[in-house]
């Protein structure tokens, strides 16, 4: 019995797994078992932002490892304290707490609206957004196919269609709570806020008083070419919510907030486990240094430029194949005017992994690491597909 008739017989059936078989990971690729390398530009959903094995990781996991593994929360512990600088640093926020994944950041920051606001007031999210799995996340998630079967949803969250300046007008009032938004959608297939709608819902926001939370969960921590997504727009949230990337590869998650948000919730409100576990906080400073202090996120800046100059020229030789070019730094959507999968199953036999979101997306989120001899490797066969695909 192979690992793959293992996992139908031992796992509830909730993924349809990628039929490789990996045996371990360096830099920016993935091996399997049989030798094969694969340039992974899906990178664990956007967390493995240094690649694989990145040997400054592994070091700091280490050293934490041989002093204390973990304390829970009743105690503060000095990586923790040294992460957490660092990113309220980064970010421009004011205090946090710490998860262990987003949808928790997620359901952390519904707490502390509520709290603040009350049963009744309303709080909105974005058509074709997703915010995560758990029952909070999951009623912020507009796309009914997430939700289809778990009904009943929480009460009072409802949807303004995704840079829709009018709708946002007619929706929000005095009412409002909050607004949640991710100012790139991932899942959602790579889609930007535009200025004229950021600027809207500024006008609107110091008119009403209600609350910005943004969702940098897959678009922060320096991804775009910019900290978070949030700083490409005259916006500073009131909350933000963090995780993927941040701790290297190990769970661990983020609320930050404001200086207005930081009393709402008191001792007894809220606490976690394993939030912040000292082993992922290690990790994590780790991938702020090299992202925010080393360069990375320069590279990702000027290396998205290419990438997406490169592709826009493929979408004028491929006007058939490639609708849209979306996105900002190393967060890029190729729409295409198919499905996706199959050019998914062909860069995979080009040795190269990525994923389709969305339906017809093809979502690239490759490491930070990556260099242009990696992006004309996958421009490269991605080319040659297209050409395929015209036959």
């Amino acid at each position: 019995m192979n690992i793959f008739e293992k996992e139908k017989q031992l796992f509830l059936n909730t993924y349809r797994r990628i039929p490789i078989e990996i045996s371990h990971g360096k830099g920016v690729h993935l091996i399997d078992v049989k030798g094969k390398k694969y340039l992974d530009f899906f990178c664990g959903l956007g967390v493995n932002a240094l690649g694989h094995s990145h040997p400054r990781i592994i070091e700091a996991v280490t050293n934490q490892v041989t002093r204390f593994m973990h304390l829970s929360n009743n105690y503060i512990t000095a990586i923790q304290v040294e992460f957490a600088e660092m990113l309220i640093k980064h970010s421009g926020m004011s205090k946090i707490f710490l998860t262990n994944s987003g949808t928790e950041a997620i359901e952390g920051a519904l707490k502390i609206i509520r709290k603040k606001f009350g049963p009744e007031k309303k709080i909105f999210a974005l058509t074709n957004s997703f915010h995560g799995r758990t029952y909070g996340a999951l009623t912020l998630t507009e796309r009914n196919k997430y939700k289809a079967g778990f009904e009943p949803m929480l009460p009072g969250i409802s949807y303004i269609n995704f840079n829709d300046i009018e709708d946002i007008n007619n929706r929000i009032d005095k009412e409002t709570a909050a607004i949640f938004i991710e100012f790139i959608q991932g899942e959602g297939g790579i889609n930007v806020v535009s200025d004229e709608f950021a600027e809207k819902l500024n006008e609107l926001r110091k008119k009403f008083g209600f609350a910005l939370v943004a969702d940098g969960i897959q678009c922060g921590c320096g991804r775009t070419g910019k900290p978070f997504s949030y700083n490409y727009y005259d916006i500073h949230p009131d909350i933000v919510t963090s995780a993927k990337a941040i701790g290297g590869g190990l769970p661990l998650g983020a609320i930050l907030t404001s200086e207005e948000y930081a009393n709402v919730l008191v001792p007894g409100n809220h606490g976690t486990t394993f939030g912040g576990n000292p082993v992922s906080c290690a990790a994590g400073k780790v991938v702020l240094e090299e992202i925010f202090e080393n360069g990375l996120m320069q590279n990702a800046l000027d290396l998205g430029r290419y990438f997406n100059r490169q592709l826009e020229e493929l979408k004028i030789l491929f006007p058939e194949d490639i609708k849209e070019i979306r996105g900002r730094g190393f967060m890029i959507g190729i729409e295409l005017f198919y499905d996706g999968n199959s050019t998914v199953d062909m860069l995979k036999e080009k040795q190269i992994l990525a994923n389709c979101t969305n339906q017809n997306v093809i979502r690239l989120l490759p490491p930070l690491i990556t260099t242009k001899e990696d992006i004309d490797f996958f421009l490269y066969n991605f080319h040659e597909i297209l050409k395929l695909k015209q036959l």
